[in-house]
């Protein structure tokens, strides 16, 4: 089966969290209906400042919307894109989606995947985190969002920056259920 999705970059520290998913969504492209990317600018502008180089999602099979393009097809539930991941995800992004404020595409998005009883997957990056961050998180899990912090895992030893994000990227691909290879625990 084929999956819609929808991709949020928001302008938390961790653009290369962002770099590797739409990289390994390119690689599973066969697993793909549709996949529409939002990016605020602050985003961008992070992801200039910590990679230092050109967005990548325009040498995709992805479509980028807009931060305002409320015309996107998943601003309405009808389009039934099933997933939706926000990475990284900032705490002001969390706020607006814990408290219904639809004020830009994002978070009309994870309005609709919420209201839709659909799977809203955000990887905070953040630390540490507030009274008001984590009640804001309670909130989006308590409404059917996935909490999947930025926390990287070392059990697999790591040898390269984009390995370790990738122990974030598939656990992520795997919450949003994707059929992918990746290292496992205890993997022989």
């Amino acid at each position: 089966m084929k999956r819609k999705l929808i991709i949020a970059v928001s302008g938390a520290s961790g653009a290369l969290y962002a770099k590797r998913i739409f990289f390994k969504l390119n690689q599973l492209s066969n697993q793909i209906a549709a996949c529409g990317i939002i990016m605020s600018n602050n985003a961008r502008q992070i992801w200039l400042e910590e990679l230092s180089d050109d967005l990548p999602v325009f040498d995709f099979p992805f479509r980028l919307y807009g931060k305002t393009d409320f015309s996107a097809p998943f601003a309405s539930g009808s389009a039934q894109y099933e997933t939706m991941i926000v990475i990284p995800a900032s705490m002001g992004l969390i706020g607006r989606i814990a408290c219904g404020i639809s004020d830009d595409l994002a978070t009309r998005a994870a309005d609709v995947i919420l209201k839709e009883r659909r799977k809203l997957i955000l990887v905070p990056r953040e630390t540490p985190f507030s009274l008001i961050h984590l009640r804001n998180l309670t909130a989006t899990a308590e409404a059917g969002a996935i909490i999947c912090p930025a926390s990287p895992s070392f059990y697999h030893k790591p040898q390269t920056i984009e390995q370790l994000a990738d122990t974030v990227v598939d656990r992520v691909l795997d919450l949003a259920g994707f059929d992918i290879q990746t290292k496992r625990w205890n993997d022989v």
